[in-house]
């Protein structure tokens, strides 16, 4: 095969330096045909394609192979065989030819078939405050020293391109909620229509078309911010390419190289920096003579205000057991011991797990993402305390309670006594009644006195709460006496006299 560089030297030997075919033959030592070729043709360079590729043992096997490879192509990207898995499988049936063969047969076939599968795509423009996208991924992270995969919640605003990114320790609905609430308070309104894939989350059934069976609380929160939600059709991922399009662009420049953070909450507002950033320092694809933050600055009053963000939690019921504990997402939180016996209801939020009974609440806590944990209110368990006084010893709620200042101080001097235990169960239960500053604040007086009996801080705390004497009444000036009465009991005598 001829080579570039002789043949641009042929070219300029007969074109520049006048020499004829016979002496560049003798010069290059090549055939007269080639130099002929080159100097008729006017090419610069040539490439041998073989027109038929002898298959001799692979002939036979064209249909199945065929069969293979058009089965492979019809698979989602994660399940298709590689040419090696495809090639095992043929020699499973008889075929004794070589791998080679087949890759090359391979290679044409999909060149072949290219053109036939090739997608083409309509560019899609939006009007500002018409859509968001919406979309789920997942990055890995240094959390406190711990490699943790974290949920990353995108939001996309399709006319500006701002936007938010938020990680989750879940996929959940009320992290779906929560990512909403977040996304629409950092942009100051929301789209009249929100676009998403078909996550569980949010729809529960897929019939054909464009309908859906939404879940009932995602529909309660669209109707909440007024948005209309569309779905996009399965497996067809560009129809929501803006967001697809944002999750590569922050993988690639926001977690690379892997990030190291403290907690959930320093790399949330880190991300919320950078996307900041990210969109002030960038052109906007189409208005190329703004920056993204430009033109999300324009988008933003044509937002539909938000009135307020949506009680996004997920609710189940649980039943209390006797250690009023209440299980779920594999870890226990406790409830107000009034609660034993009948069934609470959970409310899951992101950051907290809110639990009522009859709609009061008997208990809440920071929701923990851990398993097996057991998260305790030691205040829960006071009133039973009244029945077993013992157990404030040794109780697991108790362990490394901290209380205020002086209460722990009452504490400590009570566990000399023989009746400490209950003398403190009887100065906590007031907690209930009179609240934690007035307990604590008696306290502080029955210290300052020299005495920590709970006789004495119930008594401060009886006094507290008698009012005092009432205010004396003034006597107005009409109503005064002239000649006041004088306190002499002679007069009582003059009266017997008189009788």
């Amino acid at each position: 095969m001829l080579v570039v560089e002789t043949i641009g030297r042929i070219r300029r030997e007969h074109f520049v330096r006048g020499k004829s075919i016979k002496e560049i033959v003798r010069a290059l030592k090549v055939s007269r045909n080639t130099v002929r070729k080159v100097l008729r043709s006017g090419a610069t360079s040539f490439e041998y394609t073989r027109v038929v590729q002898p298959r001799p043992k692979l002939g036979s096997w064209h249909a199945d192979l065929d069969g293979m490879l058009s089965a492979n192509e019809g698979k989602p990207a994660r399940e298709r065989l590689t040419l090696i898995r495809i090639f095992e499988e043929l020699r499973g049936l008889g075929y004794e030819g070589s791998y080679d063969a087949v890759r090359r047969y391979a290679k044409r076939w999909r060149v072949e078939h290219g053109a036939a599968t090739a997608e083409a795509y309509v560019p899609l423009s939006f009007a500002p405050g018409e859509a968001y996208q919406f979309d789920w991924s997942h990055e890995v992270v240094l959390i406190n020293g711990t490699t943790v995969t974290v949920k990353l919640a995108h939001v996309r605003l399709c006319h500006s391109r701002m936007l938010f990114v938020r990680a989750y320790p879940r996929e959940t609905q009320e992290m779906v909620f929560d990512a909403h609430s977040r996304a629409f308070a950092f942009f100051k309104g929301t789209c009249t229509r929100g676009i998403y894939d078909n996550m569980k989350t949010a729809v529960e059934t897929v019939f054909i078309g464009k309908d859906r069976q939404y879940n009932r609380r995602f529909l309660r929160m669209c109707g909440h911010y007024l948005i209309e939600p569309t779905a996009c059709t399965p497996a067809a991922g560009w129809e929501k390419g803006q967001v697809e399009n944002q999750v590569g662009v922050v993988r690639e420049r926001f977690f690379t190289p892997r990030l190291r953070v403290a907690s959930y909450e320093e790399l949330n507002a880190w991300l919320l920096d950078r996307c900041v950033a990210y969109a002030k320092a960038h052109k906007h694809p189409e208005l190329t003579d703004r920056t993204i933050w430009q033109a999300f600055e324009v988008e933003r009053p044509q937002l539909v205000p938000i009135r307020g963000p949506f009680d996004g939690f997920h609710a189940m019921q649980a039943s209390v057991s006797k250690t009023c504990l209440v299980r779920f997402d594999n870890n226990k939180y406790s409830v107000a011991s009034r609660a034993v016996g009948r069934p609470v209801e959970i409310q899951a939020y992101a950051d907290r797990v809110v639990l009522r009974q009859e709609g009061a609440i008997v208990g809440e806590h920071r929701r923990r993402f851990g398993r097996g944990e057991t998260i305790y209110d030691p205040w829960h368990y006071v009133p039973v305390l009244a029945r077993k006084p013992g157990a404030l010893r040794n109780g697991a709620p108790f362990k490394d309670w901290l209380l205020p200042a002086s209460l722990e101080r009452v504490r400590r001097k009570l566990k000399g006594s023989d009746d400490g235990d209950r003398q403190m169960v009887k100065v906590l239960s007031a907690v209930l009644s009179d609240g934690l500053a007035s307990v604590e604040a008696a306290c502080a007086e029955a210290l300052a006195g020299g005495v920590h009996s709970a006789d004495v801080v119930l008594n401060i705390l009886s006094r507290h709460r008698d009012p005092g004497p009432s205010a004396t009444i003034l006597t107005p000036d009409a109503l005064r006496l002239q000649h006041l009465p004088i306190a002499d009991c002679a007069r009582y005598d003059s009266l017997r006299r008189a009788s």
